[in-house]
């Protein structure tokens, strides 16, 4: 069998999905600095689904992959679950979590698909498997403890749990969801929805009555082109091409740099704490990751189709 030959583009698309998605975090934190949190997902995700949807839908096999009202509900559903409660949590929970503890948690979405699609009888966690998944929750565990992990309460930090929750639950559910087989399309219906409802709520709380234009900071600005750009463009289309062209495990690796990434930056940028509790828990998360992937492992380089992804434990940030 074939493999595919590592290329300066495949390069770069793996440097994108690892460094731009580990990055999102600190941006998000930048971001909300001056702008209401829901109000400022909303708009990433609906500016981001305005500007890919056109370009999908013109690209690909149009003649046998019609849009059906289906679809959208399905993108609805999609969008609700992963990025009004995924990101829509991180957002909110930035404002009181440090932006590289909240990545750590977001890296656990792994472990809750593999005991879900246990539970579901859909997946077998082996012996690989749930030693990854006890080590996980042994790391989350720790993050916890009162005071145990620098910037962040117990609760809030319990809080930002719903997101790889509900994320994990949206992706089992889009892997059986009618959808348009073109991804990026998929992709950015999901983000059309689920920004929509994310603006929705936002208008709700009243959030749109604390948005006042003049009062965005640059920083918040730069920070919120630098999600709508590189964090939901440029990192998703990558992400699509990964899954064209290497294994569906390859192409999930980011789920272990991405946390790494993430803490790194918020130490460097804005003296997020790190304490030796972080680091044990982080590795056990990674250590947990790495194990699940590990667990349904296929070489490493050989092409094969992976889902969209919305049907993967792709970005949440």
């Amino acid at each position: 069998m074939t493999r595919t030959r590592l290329t300066p583009l495949l390069i770069a698309c793996f440097a994108a999905v690892f460094l731009i998605w580990g990055s999102t975090y600190l941006a998000i934190r930048f971001a909300i600095e001056t702008i209401p949190p829901l109000a400022m997902a909303g708009l990433r995700f609906l500016t981001a689904g305005a500007l890919l949807f056109p370009l999908a839908y013109l690209t690909g096999d149009r003649a046998h992959d019609r849009l059906r009202a289906v679809h959208w509900r399905s993108a609805l559903v999609i969008g609700s679950l992963l990025l009004f409660a995924g990101n829509g949590v991180i957002t909110l929970a930035e404002q009181h979590v440090a932006s590289g503890l909240v990545a750590l948690l977001v890296a656990t979405v792994p472990l809750w698909m593999a005991a879900f699609g246990h539970l579901a009888g859909v997946q077998r966690v082996g012996r690989v498997g749930a030693v990854g998944l006890a080590a996980g929750l042994l790391g989350v565990g720790l993050m916890l403890r009162p005071g145990s992990v620098g910037a962040g309460s117990p609760g809030w930090i319990a809080f930002t749990l719903i997101s790889p929750l509900t994320w994990a639950l949206g992706s089992m559910y889009a892997r059986s969801a009618p959808m348009p087989r073109r991804p990026l399309l998929a992709t950015s219906m999901e983000m059309l929805c689920g920004g929509a409802v994310l603006c929705v709520t936002a208008t709700l709380l009243g959030e749109w009555g604390q948005f006042h234009p003049a009062a965005i900071s640059a920083v918040s600005v730069a920070g919120f082109v630098y999600l709508v750009v590189a964090g939901s463009m440029v990192g998703y289309t990558a992400y699509t091409y990964l899954n064209g062209k290497v294994s569906p495990q390859a192409a999930s690796s980011y789920a272990y740099v991405n946390p790494l990434v993430a803490v790194l930056l918020g130490w460097a940028f804005v003296g997020e704490t790190i304490t030796p509790t972080t680091l044990l828990a982080g590795g056990l998360i990674v250590v947990a990751v790495v194990a699940l992937l590990a667990g349904d492992r296929r070489p490493s380089w050989r092409a094969a189709r992976a889902p969209s992804p919305a049907a993967t434990e792709a970005e949440v940030a």
